[in-house]
């Protein structure tokens, strides 16, 4: 399951949690977005362990703004409230699978 995130719960939800996080930065209007939703689902039945979220730029600029999204769609994977790889652009489902393994590893 996907979580929609925003600047109120974001320090709670991502900073501060325990699990591995990874957070999509997405727009509505962005084709690619939309393709890599239907993955990221997918992968977060796969991986209870790890918490999906997504964050729509146009809604939540500030968040974007701070983590330098420049291209969407870019997935931020956080381990202990750090980020510790990112992808920018539409990315395979074996792409995702394998940060998340490097996220594991660290």
């Amino acid at each position: 399951m996907l979580f929609e995130i925003s600047q109120s719960n974001f320090q709670r939800d991502i900073l501060d949690a325990e699990k591995i996080v990874v957070v999509d930065f997405y727009a509505t209007w962005c084709g690619p977005c939309r393709m890599l939703i239907p993955i990221l689902e997918e992968l977060a039945e796969e991986n209870p362990d790890v918490r999906f979220f997504t964050v729509n730029v146009d809604d939540a600029s500030d968040l974007a703004g701070l983590y330098e999204i420049r291209n969407l769609p870019t997935l931020l994977i956080f381990k202990e409230g750090n980020v510790v790889a990112r992808n920018v652009g539409a990315a395979t489902k074996f792409e995702i699978e394998d940060l998340l393994l490097t996220a594991k590893d660290l």
